[in-house]
């Protein structure tokens, strides 16, 4: 993942991002995957430059926590293995989490990614997954729902809808894409219909307000509907 700086424009009410590329672009797959490299959707986020915050590090080092509880592996070889994925999927960027450190928080978001990422798809229990930082946060809901693994427990999960479909409403002519959903196992789903979503947030220190997936996610866990995209 390349970094580069970016200028925003206001022209006629209407705002540009215009950034300049420290190295030529591959055209050639530009153009293969959008049909033209005149113009193009980006998929882009605002770089956070401060330094890297302890708080990170206290997570990094947690999460390798759950990843040894589970695996074994020692902390070192876990931080050098995360480290160098790190390095990898950068092409060369090395990263530091020390108290000297000069990577940023937007790096370190990087390297927590990355480690999420392997929890989920080696189904490495998280001990308090609902307590990481606001900003993986979200991202963890999304990987829960991407991997239909309860937020709560760990478990199989279904797809809860924080706005609710009305009864005899066909699930499969609802366009997901604009509903807030959630990851709950069928113990967890039953207790949040029970109890409430304020009493359910009370109990287990949980964000009840879920989050809203595109399309192809959506499709990819197997949620049928109609999609206004399509």
């Amino acid at each position: 993942m390349q970094q580069s700086r970016a200028q925003l424009i206001e022209q006629d009410g209407q705002y540009y991002l215009v950034t300049r590329l420290d190295e030529k672009p591959n055209l050639d797959h530009i153009e293969t995957v959008s049909g033209s490299y005149s113009q193009f959707y980006v998929d882009w986020e605002i770089a956070d430059t401060r330094k890297a915050r302890p708080q990170q590090r206290r997570l990094f080092f947690a999460l390798l926590s759950d990843i040894y509880t589970w695996s074994g592996m020692p902390t070192d070889f876990l931080k050098n293995l995360f480290y160098l994925q790190y390095e990898s999927y950068t092409f060369g960027k090395q990263i530091s989490l020390s108290d000297t450190t000069e990577s940023s928080v937007s790096d370190a978001n990087q390297l927590l990614d990355l480690v999420i990422d392997f929890m989920f798809e080696w189904h490495v229990p998280f001990k308090e997954g609902y307590k990481l930082l606001p900003r993986e946060q979200e991202y963890y809901l999304f990987q829960c729902c991407r991997h239909r693994v309860c937020m709560i427990c760990g478990n199989r999960a279904d797809i809860h809808h924080v706005d609710v479909i009305g009864s005899g409403l066909n699930r499969t002519h609802v366009d997901h894409t604009k509903r807030h959903v959630m990851a709950l196992c069928r113990v967890h789903h039953s207790e949040i219909e029970q109890i409430g979503s304020v009493a359910f947030s009370a109990k287990y220190h949980v964000p009840v307000d879920g989050i809203k997936l595109d399309k192809e996610t959506l499709k990819r866990i197997g949620l049928k509907g109609k999609y206004s995209s399509d």
